[in-house]
């Protein structure tokens, strides 16, 4: 998309053009307004806000803890947004303003089915999560490891990569997703992982992850110079608030477990927007991460699931060389896979259910600044 010229207007886009100050006839040269201060203030804030996130290295990029600091930056720029529609009920009941803020809500509204499956696909991470933990106790005691501590644990293991390999493949397959490994697998053991969905349960069969940031995507584009001028520099707040939920609600789907996760949404924005920068290189980052070969086929981009898929692969090879009795050596080297799957079980037990609680609040203040926002516009 071509960059858009914002040179002619007043002070309410000042932050659209970092370090460069712009004049207008209609501010003439004078103090900006509260408004428009705060209407700056709010880009200024998204900028710093991605900025941080996009300062993280390799290792913390798409972990628990940077998805919460994500989810933070999204609820912080929520409730600086709300405010701005609360303070600008006038303005926004009038053409264009009322549509730009009526297109934001449709697009939240679609992101609740969005929260909906990232906390079922939290709820798969758990299930995953207690094969570890099988693993885990079976096998860190301090007595010597026997038959059949190994036998329950290859059995979890084999659990495990059922449940992993039924949802890559769900993935990848999304119209044969009932032929799938792990599915066939369910109906010979029900214990197993396989029998947990790869279909979300709050969806229908049909439903899409590529397509539902598709929708919430559709006709994103800046504000034309006469929309920003007649709104008041409104609709680049709006804009702004709707990039941000777009971009969110895609990282979310890149990270966590769900249905048909196509990656290849185009962001186009005009780097003129200060926060453009950080969000642009964030999404190329996550792009060159789903990218990398060891992670292609991988059924979420978070951090986390590549540390199960190798720490279950680990105790795989190493299970299958295997011989009683034990050697003194082989049980050292057991131990030592153990500790190092138990970080990784100690980290999911720890971060997947205040990630949960965070999709949940995200989820109901969506809810809360739609309805709060229809109010008070009318």
């Amino acid at each position: 998309m071509p960059a858009t010229d914002f040179s002619t207007f007043g002070r309410s886009i000042l932050s659209l053009r970092r370090d460069q100050q712009v004049h207008s006839m209609e501010s003439g040269g004078h103090e900006g307004t509260s408004q428009e201060l705060e209407l700056e203030a709010f880009q200024k804030q998204v900028a710093e806000l991605f900025n941080d996130l996009a300062s993280a290295d390799s290792d913390q990029l798409l972990s628990i803890p940077w998805i919460h600091k994500l989810l933070d930056v999204f609820l912080s720029c929520q409730e600086q947004f709300k405010s701005i529609v609360s303070k600008n009920k006038g303005l926004l009941n009038k053409s264009p303003a009322d549509r730009y803020v009526m297109e934001y809500y449709e697009r939240s509204v679609k992101a609740l089915d969005v929260c909906n499956v990232i906390r079922d696909g939290i709820e798969l991470i758990r299930q995953w999560q207690k094969q570890l933990e099988i693993v885990y106790y079976a096998l860190d005691s301090q007595r010597s490891i026997g038959e059949g501590q190994i036998r329950r644990s290859m059995k979890a293991l084999i659990d495990l990569a059922i449940g992993m390999i039924d949802e890559k493949e769900s993935n990848s397959s999304f119209a044969d997703r009932n032929r799938s490994f792990g599915r066939n697998n369910a109906q010979k053991d029900h214990n197993s992982l396989g029998q947990f969905r790869s279909l979300s349960w709050s969806v229908s069969r049909n439903w899409s992850a590529a397509k539902q940031l598709q929708a919430i995507g559709q006709n994103l584009v800046a504000p034309k110079n006469n929309e920003i001028s007649a709104t008041n520099g409104l609709a680049v707040a709006v804009f702004t608030m709707s990039y941000v939920l777009y971009f969110v609600m895609w990282t979310l789907v890149a990270a966590i477990p769900c249905q048909d996760r196509g990656l290849q949404t185009h962001f186009h924005v005009t780097r003129q927007f200060i926060w453009a920068a950080p969000v642009l290189a964030l999404h190329e980052r996550i792009l060159e991460e789903s990218r990398k070969r060891e992670r292609r086929n991988a059924c979420g981009l978070l951090r986390e699931i590549n540390k199960i898929e190798i720490c279950a692969r680990h105790m795989n090879e190493l299970t299958d060389t295997i011989h009683f009795p034990l050697s003194e050596e082989k049980e050292g080297e057991v131990k030592q896979r153990v500790q190092e799957l138990g970080i990784v079980y100690y980290g999911l037990k720890d971060g997947l259910g205040p990630l949960e609680r965070q999709v949940r609040e995200v989820f109901h203040r969506i809810v809360r600044s739609r309805t709060e926002g229809l109010d008070s516009i009318g």
